[in-house]
């Protein structure tokens, strides 16, 4: 009897569990069911909203493309936020398009103050809520630009288009509205510009830039037009104008612009007229000022790597060869970095093929990583760096020493007799007796008809052999170029320099 009672009691008792398990898991089974249910509700809404609202803007745009009147800057306002509360690049491309040109055209109009875009900024309302919609606009435009192809005809319709978005709302010069009576409101519309660009650069707009550049640039013949390499470079000039040339944007300026291959060269061909703005800021001394510290020039050199080192110096001795006054200013400076530069790619220079090196044009054997999409552009980026072992700027580098040569042994030279082979030496004898001569002096630092070696004369010329020096154990394949060029000028140190070759030569030789 016992045991029958307990037997009924346990089966009772698991009954009773199993009951309750069944109705956890159903009520698991509902929970999970409602929150499908409700995720494909919120789904399918999202969708109908979505759709809704792309119906929406779309019936706008070809309202407004049927030009019965133009529509009022709230209006694109209004349409603007719809379309950046779901915008997706893929899906929204040709609506963003439209925006755009409806935003541009808005600009063009005349004496229509309701119609320009940009009037909404004045609306104490509307004003904050402007400036990020104008700041979610451009920097939209910039990640168009980094994917568009500027080779394609019809991609390069939208880069003129988006380059031209950036390029209106990120200065007032054009802005109809501050025209006559508005022109007291330039002060606040230009703090506006400011925090706009300000915005793009953190977003990394020099990045997009450099993208945008080097695929229009870096090519055998360039595809970017008079007007989208005018836009792109006046865009990349002005966040460094407008902060008055702080060391935060020259330095992005010189590793994302600067780099890019042959850019001097294309803007001196295509768009003169940028250089004359780079001129009128005097930016290639600020560049000197910059690089000729070690640390600044050591961190761009490893920020940009071999190849596009050599862009940058390229690109630098171009713009030196375009101002020559500033090279005579700043000799010290320009030698400096440019040894330093050279120095960098160096290191990274081998004799021998290995697993670890990769061919480059100009540097040979390459140990680091070697972008082998700026091949196309290295005969102009070789053609720049001839300018370092050109004649005007070897004069330019030693025009303090010729010209105090010249003026000493110009009454001498009128009394001297032409010498005859027998009186001339042969160079293997002259370059022994200096060899003789230099290790019988102790104390080297003693004037023996010459200057001291620690004299600001010597070390001059001394930075300046060892930037020629460097460059010819640096740049490999064209080490015949720089002797060749160098031997060019070394035709009219042999005639007026002599004296100053003959008085030096102990320092030049140690023992």
């Amino acid at each position: 009897m016992f045991t029958v009672s307990q037997t009924s009691r346990a089966w009772f008792i698991d009954r009773a569990r199993q009951a309750r398990e069944e109705r956890l898991v159903q009520k698991e089974r509902e929970r999970a069911a409602i929150g499908i249910q409700a995720r494909v509700r919120s789904f399918l809404c999202r969708r109908r909203l979505q759709r809704d609202i792309r119906r929406e803007i779309d019936e706008f745009f070809k309202a407004d493309d049927t030009g019965s009147s133009r529509r009022s800057a709230l209006c694109i306002f209004k349409i603007a936020r719809k379309l950046l509360f779901l915008f997706r690049m893929k899906e929204d491309n040709e609506r963003f398009e439209k925006l755009c040109r409806c935003i541009l055209s808005s600009m063009d109009a005349e004496n229509e103050p309701k119609v320009w875009y940009v009037s909404l900024a004045l609306s104490k309302d509307l004003t904050l809520l402007w400036i990020k919609q104008i700041k979610d606009l451009l920097w939209h435009c910039c990640e168009f630009l980094e994917q568009l192809k500027p080779e394609i005809l019809q991609e390069s319709r939208l880069v003129t288009l988006y380059l031209t978005m950036l390029v209106t709302f990120t200065d007032t010069s054009t802005w109809k509205i501050l025209r006559g009576k508005g022109e007291s409101l330039r002060p606040a519309m230009n703090h506006i510009c400011a925090n706009i660009m300000g915005h793009l650069n953190q977003r990394g707009l020099y990045s997009v830039l450099q993208i945008l550049l080097t695929r229009g640039l870096a090519r055998p013949r360039p595809c970017l037009s008079k007007g989208t390499l005018t836009a792109a470079f006046s865009l990349a000039l002005r966040p460094v104008i407008a902060a008055q040339f702080s060391d935060n944007l020259i330095r992005p300026f010189l590793v994302h612009i600067m780099s890019v291959p042959a850019l001097v060269t294309h803007l001196s061909v295509v768009t003169p007229e940028r250089l004359t703005v780079v001129e009128s800021h005097d930016m290639l001394r600020k560049f000197i000022t910059f690089l000729r510290a070690k640390d600044r020039c050591r961190d761009v050199c490893e920020s940009l790597e071999g190849s596009h080192t050599l862009c940058l110096m390229g690109n630098l001795l171009h713009l030196g060869s375009l101002s020559p006054r500033v090279l005579e200013e700043e000799t010290d400076g320009f030698v400096s970095l440019l040894t330093q530069m050279l120095c960098y790619c160096q290191k990274y220079v081998t004799q021998k093929k290995s697993n670890l090196t990769h061919w480059h044009p100009v540097l040979g054997w390459f140990s680091q990583s070697v972008d082998y999409g700026l091949n196309e552009s290295m005969p102009l980026v070789t053609k720049q760096l001839q300018f370092l072992w050109g004649v005007p700027l070897i004069r330019i580098f030693f025009s303090d020493i010729l010209s105090k040569k010249l003026l000493e042994n110009q009454e001498p030279a009128a009394h001297v007799q032409p010498a005859s082979p027998q009186n001339v030496l042969p160079v293997k004898n002259l370059l022994k007796r200096a060899f003789q001569k230099s290790a019988s002096v102790r104390n080297i630092l003693k004037p023996v008809g010459g200057k001291r070696v620690d004299s600001a004369e010597v070390q001059k010329v001394c930075s300046i052999c060892v930037l020629y020096q460097t460059s010819l154990t640096t740049l490999t394949q064209i080490r015949l170029q720089i002797l060749t060029g160098v031997q060019a000028p070394g035709l009219f140190w042999l005639t007026s320099g002599r004296q100053f070759c003959l008085e030096h030569v102990d320092f030049f030789w140690l023992p």
